[in-house]
């Protein structure tokens, strides 16, 4: 039951990095080179959607990497699963704390009611959307080696 819980947080976790990899390096480019005001408008429906799932995937990740660490504290691997666990975490107020914020403006924003440094307040999300790729790229790396 253990390697289950093991195999699919790992899986779980990997497919949140991916989906979170790709706003960051493929879909907030693509929405910038869009024409006019389609750009932003691509950005307020993701932000809408995504905004949407996202919290349920990284709480869920993080309650499975918990639960993993608990269920296989005397196992190989356990305190890297810790690890990966605590980085979730920073992972989660980094998006209380930072990003949702911005979201919860910006998916609501049209080109007839958004703020004049909207181009400002979007950058802003992206780098801190960078830092926390980063950081759940590390925790699934930390849950992968201790699968493995």
């Amino acid at each position: 039951m253990l390697t289950a819980l093991e195999v699919f947080t790992t899986v779980e976790v990997g497919l949140m990095v991916g989906v979170e990899f790709s706003v960051a390096f493929v879909m907030n480019r693509i929405f910038n080179a869009l024409p006019d005001d389609s750009g932003q408008l691509a950005r307020a429906h993701g932000g809408r959607m995504l905004g949407a799932v996202m919290p349920f995937w990284y709480i869920g990740s993080l309650i499975l990497s918990a639960v993993w660490a608990i269920t296989g504290w005397h196992h190989h691997g356990a305190g890297l699963v810790v690890i990966a666990a605590v980085l979730l975490i920073v992972s989660v107020l980094m998006s209380v704390l930072l990003l949702v914020p911005i979201n919860n403006q910006s998916k609501t924003w049209t080109p007839e009611n958004r703020p004049a440094d909207w181009k400002e307040q979007s950058s802003r999300w992206d780098r801190y959307h960078y830092v926390r790729v980063v950081v759940i790229i590390a925790a699934f790396a930390l849950l992968a080696t201790a699968l493995a």
